[in-house]
């Protein structure tokens, strides 16, 4: 079994970048591929993005496309989540997840993260 471990999260201003990390420990990480969520108070979780086993192949939701990037390092056993240019409807617990592949579906979820809190102030 993976265990995950977000980190990176916190406070920011509208406009502003954090990079959040996920730290995989336990066997097998290299291979799933890993997935991002989010979700904020009252909202269902959301799909954030995804990047593959080999980190050759990634996908995100609409809402965030173009402003996020994610990247993995097998090595390190760790996936990062890069935003940018973040509003304030960005702000929720962010969660990462393993898949068999990368996926949007909840229900294909193999490990998750115990979350990252972002806010982002206007």
């Amino acid at each position: 079994q993976v265990r995950l471990v977000e980190s990176g999260g916190g406070l920011v201003q509208a406009g502003g970048s954090l990079r959040l990390s996920c730290v995989a420990s336990g066997r097998g990480f290299h291979a799933y591929a890993v997935d991002w969520f989010r979700q904020a108070p009252g909202k269902e979780r959301e799909f954030v993005g995804a990047i593959s086993r080999g980190g050759d192949s990634t996908h995100y939701g609409d809402s965030v496309k173009g402003r996020f990037t994610i990247s993995r390092e097998n090595a390190n056993t760790t996936v990062y989540l890069q935003m940018n240019s973040l509003k304030a409807e960005d702000t929720a617990v962010y969660y990462c997840a393993t898949s068999p592949i990368p996926t949007s579906d909840r229900r294909r979820i193999v490990s998750w993260g115990q979350g990252t809190q972002v806010t982002v102030s206007s």
